[in-house]
């Protein structure tokens, strides 16, 4: 039996592994940045219309662009050991602010597209095992190809013409209605909630479809082969209901591929969170990375990459804690 002791102290020492880790991440990304051609001075430089040579070195020189690379990465690590993640040219602003202002809208569409994903996925995986060979386990198969297959952004917009445009039961992007309840009191945070709701749903779904095929079929997988288990086999001798071998025994051995397939992918969706927050005009991380590659404000990419490495990292030490919790055999591996 694994006891909260022992979780715990496995909990701080992968976080302790995680240290060099973020540390090669953090040099890694600033160094590969730097082979990206121009910098935010040459697109202000541009939109001003004020191109000259003159401008671009005043304008560099005021961000400290014209300083050798090495003074740039030392200058940067010295910001990150004094917790700042530098200054935006291209908003006049803070990065963490920038960052602090759109993080909600991307963790509430992660958070909710990975639940989706994931409940969604176990659902069909449980029909799929529970139906392999016949025609359910056929269908939901071709359907989670179909998932697979299709890009996000192309999901995105079908969702947009077929609900928005052709139907109109939802906003086509969005974060909410401009002028709409702000949630003063209980009655009215209700409604905001289901006015966010009604915005978040095709963004979610978007965002989610992807990994329900995975994890449908991933599940489907796991749950067959954990059917062939000994102790699986000694719970129907004894004479437990289906239902309570399948979610007392079968499910829970069965999730541990699923959720380290859900751990891994946080830093995935993130990155899909790029398209479905430009197709839906959603206020998030995605949108503010995309404005930022076209604005070559590499401070504020910086800060999102760094940002997305560490909410992996997050996901893979509570994966590996929830595993050790699921299977108490994994403590002493």
């Amino acid at each position: 039996m694994t006891t909260p002791g022992r979780l715990t102290r496995r909990f701080l020492r992968t976080a302790l592994q995680a240290i060099p880790t973020v540390l090669g991440i953090v040099i890694l990304n600033f160094l590969l940045l730097q082979l990206a051609p121009g910098d935010a001075a040459d697109v202000m430089a541009a939109e001003s219309g004020t191109a000259t040579e003159e401008t671009l070195a005043a304008l560099r020189a005021r961000f400290g662009l014209d300083q050798p690379l090495l003074l740039q990465l030392l200058g940067y690590l010295s910001n990150l050991a004094h917790f700042s993640l530098g200054y935006s040219p291209r908003y006049n602003m803070p990065v963490a602010e920038l960052i602090g202002q759109r993080l909600p809208g991307t963790l509430l569409l992660m958070a909710t597209a990975l639940a989706l994903a994931f409940v969604v996925g176990l659902l069909l995986g449980l029909v799929m095992a529970a139906t392999a060979g016949r025609w359910p386990d056929r269908v939901v198969s071709v359907l989670a190809l179909l998932f697979y297959s299709i890009p996000g952004f192309w999901i995105g917009l079908m969702l947009i013409v077929l609900f928005s445009v052709t139907l109109g039961w939802l906003p086509s992007g969005g974060y909410q209605t401009i002028g709409g309840p702000s949630g003063g009191g209980p009655a009215e945070g209700l409604a905001a909630l289901l006015d966010r709701l009604r915005y978040m749903v095709l963004p979610a779904t978007s965002l989610a479809l992807f990994y329900v095929a995975i994890y449908a079929r991933l599940a489907r997988a796991a749950l067959l082969e954990a059917q062939t288990h000994d102790y699986v086999r000694t719970a129907r001798a004894k004479g437990l209901p289906a239902w309570t071998v399948m979610t007392r025994h079968v499910l829970r051995n069965a999730l541990l591929p699923v959720t380290t397939m859900a751990g891994i992918h946080l830093g995935g969706i993130l990155g899909g969170a790029v398209v479905v927050e430009t197709v839906y005009s959603w206020p998030g991380l995605g949108r503010l990375a995309y404005e930022a590659v076209m604005a070559r404000d590499f401070s504020i990419l910086l800060g999102v990459l760094l940002l997305s490495s560490l909410l992996v990292i997050a996901a893979n030490l509570l994966v590996d804690v929830l595993q050790a919790w699921l299977d108490p055999r994994i403590e002493a591996s």
